[in-house]
């Protein structure tokens, strides 16, 4: 039997008036910490989309469902089934934009967020210590300023009218940025098209914004650190 979870019982309250991601116009799709998450027994069927678009990320295979910690509200993904949620909605991210998510990968070279539509657009852990986004076909590689991506929790993607593309590590501004444009195509949590690099790790949120500024950044970064 499916149960739907939909509630934030299980988290500490925000204060009143404190920024939230549906604050902003530019939101594309936040799936939302322990908040509609649709359960298969104790696995996600479904993630439902807290912004007004509707963007549910969907799981009918069972074999290919993540499972769920109802205490974190924590999807842990195992690669060796390649477990998987995915929109018919497409999010298409052809300028500015701010990808937010917490997440702790357990395997690299494998996807986070990506399409399983389109070929060859994706955002990867994919090493210890980098990380790698390609659009349009064109890819790029970041590298941690320090350490391996087993000390950090959560990632804010940045791109600027310039076509610059900047990464926040639990918060801290890393050095290497890098240019690159075209339109980012998303469809898929933890598999890219056609149904490989699957992810191998935990996830509690994602937050999907097509604009670009220094306080949304400092926002989306302030609300994942609280998670």
């Amino acid at each position: 039997m499916l149960a739907l979870r939909l509630g934030l019982s299980l988290g500490t309250p925000r204060p009143m008036g404190a920024w939230e991601p549906s604050d902003e116009t530019s939101l594309e799709a936040w799936y939302q910490n322990k908040v509609g998450v649709v359960l298969n027994g104790s696995d996600v069927s479904e993630w439902r989309d807290s912004s007004p678009n509707n963007r549910h990320m969907v799981q009918a295979t069972a074999s290919e469902q993540p499972a769920y910690n109802d205490s974190t509200g924590t999807l842990t993904f195992d690669s060796s089934n390649t477990e998987n949620l995915q929109t018919t909605s497409q999010i298409s991210l052809s300028g500015q934009f701010v990808v937010g998510f917490y997440a702790q990968p357990s395997l690299f070279n494998n996807v986070i967020i990506a399409d399983n539509t389109t070929s060859n657009e994706f955002f990867k852990y994919s090493n210890t210590d980098r990380f790698q986004i390609k659009i349009d076909g064109t890819l790029k590689t970041f590298s941690l300023n320090t350490g391996g991506w087993d000390d950090y929790n959560y990632v804010v993607i940045t791109r600027d009218g310039s076509n610059v593309i900047r990464f926040y590590v639990d918060g801290t501004l890393q050095s290497d940025t890098e240019t690159l444009s075209g339109t980012s195509d998303i469809d898929a949590i933890g598999v890219r098209a056609t149904d490989v690099n699957p992810y191998d790790g935990t996830l509690k949120e994602v937050q999907i914004f097509s604009s670009y500024s220094e306080d949304l950044i400092n926002n989306v970064n302030s609300y994942l650190s609280g998670l």
